[in-house]
Order: C-alpha cells, then sequence, then structure tokens
C-alpha cells in the first residue's frame, strides 16, 4: 500500500500527528489499522526494526494523542500538565543508554517492551525538536489543515504545510475574495 498522506518526511513526531489529516472535509487516518502501521513504519525507516502488530499500532496510537495534547499547547514546551503527564508516560517505556562503539561515542535506545520502540521514538523525537529549536514546531496556519511540520526554512517564516497544497488554496481563495469585491 503507498502512503497516501498528503505531507510525509518530517521529523518522527510530526510525521505521527501528520498521520492524521482531513481530505475533502473527512478526516483520514493511516493509522486505522496494522497495513497502516506497516506503511508508516517504512516510510520512517522503522521496519526492519519493529513489527507491525496490534500492540505496537497501541502504543503508536496512545503516543500520537499525547504528542497532540503537546504540540499546539500555547507557552510550549510543557503546557499542561495532563498533556505532559501523558508524553511522559510513553517515555517511560524506554530509555537511552550511551555506548563507545569503533566509529565513537553513541546511544542507544532500549526499550522495557520493543512494542513501545516507535512510540517512544516519537515522543523523544519530540524532545530533541523541543529541545533544538521549539518556535520551529508548528501547525499549518490554513484554517482547513491539520497537518504539522518543522519549519527549517532560513527566515522561519514558514506558514503552511506545503505551499502546493495549503498555501496555493489559501491564495485563490484570497483571488477569489478580491475578484468578488471588485
Amino acid at each position: 500500500m503507498p502512503d497516501p498522506r498528503p505531507l510525509t518526511g518530517e521529523p518522527l513526531a510530526l510525521d505521527l500527528l501528520n498521520t492524521r489529516w482531513v481530505q475533502d472535509g473527512a478526516w483520514e487516518d493511516l493509522l486505522d489499522g496494522v497495513e497502516g502501521l506497516s506503511v508508516w513504519l517504512a516510510a520512517n525507516g522503522l521496519d526492519e526494526r519493529f513489527g507491525a502488530d496490534g500492540s505496537t499500532l497501541e502504543h503508536l496510537l496512545r503516543a500520537r494523542d499525547a504528542l497532540a495534547g503537546v504540540v499546539d499547547l500555547p507557552g510550549k514546551p510543557g503546557g499542561e500538565a495532563g498533556a505532559v503527564a501523558r508524553v511522559d508516560a510513553v517515555l517511560a517505556h524506554g530509555r537511552v543508554r550511551a555506548t563507545l562503539t569503533t566509529v565513537g561515542p553513541a546511544e542507544v535506545p532500549e526499550f522495557d517492551d520493543p512494542s513501545w520502540g516507535p512510540a517512544w521514538l516519537a515522543a523523544r523525537n519530540y524532545l530533541t525538536l523541543l529541545d533544538s529549536a521549539p518556535d520551529r514546531i508548528r501547525g499549518c496556519a490554513h484554517e482547513a489543515c491539520v497537518l504539522h511540520f518543522f519549519d527549517t526554512s532560513r527566515n522561519g517564516t514558514r506558514r503552511w504545510c506545503s505551499m502546493a497544497l495549503c498555501g496555493n488554496r489559501a491564495k485563490a481563495s484570497r483571488h477569489y475574495a478580491r475578484s468578488r469585491e471588485g
């Protein structure tokens, strides 16, 4: 099954949030079953490390809900206590072990149950994004869009999940409004 999502390639935490989107006024959900989980794991290079099964899907949905509770809150990085607790509950299922390899220092994630791996990695990625540039974590500015992105533009003024999708819709809408007024 090909990946049907309109926006892919974002950092893991935001890519997980983008497994739900609105298309033609209806909600779509890539993670409505194990087949969609398999697509998401492959899209993020996790399919070799983790299986697409019911437990992994359940844990990933829990992580997605937890992240959704914190990502759009004003006053990031923390947000409200309940939302933070849900992210912390996901993070409690893994840890980072420091190690020395033949090429130098490394960090290896470890999980109490491998089915928590993708969920934990997504939550951990959100912490990394918060640590590096919390103001660059954004929701699309189009009122009908629910997608998220990490703004990597030089000046940090990106507003749309995609200029081809939402940016063009907004421009066309403004043009139509101006032409009706004139």
